[in-house]
C-alpha cells in the first residue's frame, strides 16, 4: 500500500495524509493567533504553505507525518495530528493540533488513539512522546488520558530552540496494556 492510501476512520474521523484541498482551511488554522498558540505562533499564509509543504513532503521521504483530520458529519479538515520526527526532534512523537472550531469534541483523543495504533503497528516504534509547552494544559490532559507521563522538560531543534517544552511519553508497552 503507498503512502498516499492510508485511511484510517475513527467513529466521527477520517484521518488521511494531507492533500492540497486542505491548504485553504490549515493556513486558516495556523492564522489564527489562539490556534497556533502552543504550535509556533499564527501565521502569515506564505509561512504556513512552507510548514504544510514539510507535512507533505514528510510523508513522501519518511513514509509518516502527521494526518490531516476530516469530521465525517461535514467532511470538513479540523486539523492535523499523528506521527512527527523531524530531523533533531527529541522523540518520535504523536502530536496534534486542531482547529478551533474542533476543540472541546473529544475529536483529539479520538484521533490520537488511531493514530498511535497506526504509529505502533505500522512504524515500528517503541515509545511515543508529546512536546507540550508547559502552559497548554489542555495539551496536557489529553497527554494524560492517553496514559502518557510527563518525562520532564525537553529542547526542540531551531528554529524552536527557546520554546519552553515539556515532554510527556510512554513505551509501546504501555500503550498496549493501557489498550488491551
Amino acid at each position: 500500500m503507498s503512502w498516499q492510501d492510508i485511511r484510517i476512520e475513527t467513529e466521527r474521523l477520517i484521518l488521511r495524509p494531507p492533500r492540497i484541498e486542505d491548504f485553504d482551511a490549515y493556513a486558516e488554522k495556523m492564522a489564527d493567533a489562539e490556534g497556533a498558540r502552543f504550535i509556533g505562533g499564527a501565521q502569515a499564509r506564505a509561512v504556513a504553505w512552507r510548514g504544510f509543504l514539510a507535512s507533505a513532503g514528510a510523508w513522501v521521504i519518511q513514509g509518516f507525518s502527521m494526518f490531516s483530520v476530516i469530521e465525517k458529519a461535514s467532511g470538513q479538515w479540523i486539523g492535523r495530528l499523528g506521527p512527527w520526527q523531524p530531523e533533531g526532534w527529541p522523540g518520535t512523537e504523536i502530536g496534534w493540533g486542531l482547529a478551533r472550531v474542533a476543540w472541546g469534541k473529544g475529536y483529539a483523543y479520538e484521533g490520537t488513539v488511531a493514530a498511535a495504533d497506526w504509529a505502533f503497528a505500522h512504524l515500528g516504534w517503541s515509545e511515543m512522546i508529546h512536546s507540550i509547552d508547559p502552559g497548554n494544559h489542555a495539551s496536557q490532559k489529553l497527554a494524560q488520558r492517553l496514559g502518557s507521563t510527563l518525562r520532564g522538560p525537553g529542547k526542540l531543534p531551531a528554529p524552536f530552540e527557546d520554546a519552553p517544552i515539556e515532554i510527556w511519553g510512554q513505551t509501546r508497552e504501555q500503550w498496549q496494556r493501557r489498550r488491551a
